[in-house]
């Protein structure tokens, strides 16, 4: 799946649409953490999960500043990711994890042309920034991780 999220035109669309993208993705992690045999896998993926929870924690104040209500769940492109998921689950560990890179994809994309929106406020690009290594650094384990199952 390919996102469009982050080239808005406004500001305010691209915090929201940040916000239904960040709500999916935990709901992906949730699928993820679920269905993963290996405990170990489940708790990296769950100390990922909690970064998502933060971007999330940030977003709703970045949304109250701009004076627009947060979105607090997903939106139908959930059924998109944790379906993903689920479709994995049949095949194991490895394939839910590049499920779950596939997602990160996006998520990197996202942070990346928020980071450079002109409408970003120099405390959100800083945000937007350490949002993207995050989601870098996520992406780039479960890679790494997903070849060696």
């Amino acid at each position: 799946m390919v996102t469009m999220v982050g080239s808005e035109s406004d500001i305010i669309d691209v915090v929201k649409n940040l916000l239904y993208m960040e709500h999916d993705a935990i709901a992906a992690y949730d699928s993820c953490i679920d269905r993963l045999d290996s405990r170990e896998l489940a708790d990296q993926v769950s100390s990922f999960k909690q970064e998502h929870l933060q971007h999330v924690k940030m977003l709703t104040e970045m949304a109250q500043e701009l004076g627009v209500d947060a979105p607090t769940e997903g939106d139908m492109k959930q059924y998109l990711t944790t379906g993903k998921i689920a479709l994995a689950d049949l095949i194991g560990d490895g394939a839910i994890l590049k499920a779950m890179q596939t997602n990160e994809k996006d998520t990197v994309s996202a942070y990346e042309r928020a980071a450079r929106h002109e409408g970003a406020t120099p405390a959100s690009k800083a945000f937007f920034l350490t949002a993207h290594q995050d989601e870098e650094k996520h992406r780039a384990w479960m890679e790494a991780t997903a070849k060696t199952l």
